[in-house]
């Protein structure tokens, strides 16, 4: 199945694809400005989410507000894995350098890919992010470079969501950083530089 998208190449000699994932309501041109944020070189492919959930888009459907169509998550979650698959392939861009920058829905679709695919993503920076399915066993995620972006005080993804999140995923082997505010559900540009430093050390191995 075809996904509305974005995808603009980024600078000869960057193999890096930032794989941008909305969050509920938004569309592929929300997450634009942090790509050049945090890498004005790569490319980037900015999706928006399939489901429409009374006018507003999402990744995937759920039942009540944190409460999640668990099947529709996974059918959701592999239709994404598969046009990021066939993108690779129509604009050229090296598979295993892609790495996706999720915000709330966005991030809990990120994370729904960490949690069924082995080597589907090099890294992801999940900002507001919530345990996309809880029991399952997790593919190894060995040396994969996470950073979560978390509010103490936020109503909708609770701080515990963001432990629970570190937990599994450092329990794979993935490498996981989590940056805290003292915020609510809102993105703020603090985290936001915060996943720029974290994509420069962590993904590209570049000294601060």
């Amino acid at each position: 199945m075809t996904m509305e998208h974005i995808f603009e190449k980024g600078k000869e000699g960057n193999e890096w694809t930032l794989l941008l994932l909305h969050g509920t309501g938004g569309d592929e041109n929300d997450l634009m400005p942090l790509a050049g944020m945090i890498d004005p070189d790569a490319s980037v492919l900015s999706v928006r989410g399939n489901v429409n959930e009374n006018g507003m888009n999402r990744f995937f459907r759920r039942l009540a507000e944190g409460v999640f169509d668990e099947e529709d998550l996974i059918f959701r979650t592999k239709e994404l894995k598969d046009f990021l698959d066939d993108a690779a392939r129509k604009y050229g861009f090296d598979r295993s350098k892609v790495v996706a920058v999720g915000y709330s829905n966005g991030a809990n679709i990120a994370g729904s890919i960490l949690y069924h695919y082995e080597n589907a993503l090099n890294g992801a920076a999940l900002l507001h992010p919530m345990v996309p399915l809880r029991g399952i066993n997790l593919p190894s995620l060995k040396g994969i470079p996470v950073f979560i972006g978390a509010g103490k005080n936020d109503p909708i993804c609770s701080a515990q969501e963001a432990v629970d999140l570190e937990k599994d995923l450092s329990g794979v082997g993935a490498s996981v950083e989590v940056f805290w505010t003292n915020m609510g559900h809102q993105l703020t540009r603090e985290e936001v530089e915060q996943a720029s430093v974290w994509f420069k050390k962590k993904v590209k191995g570049e000294d601060s």
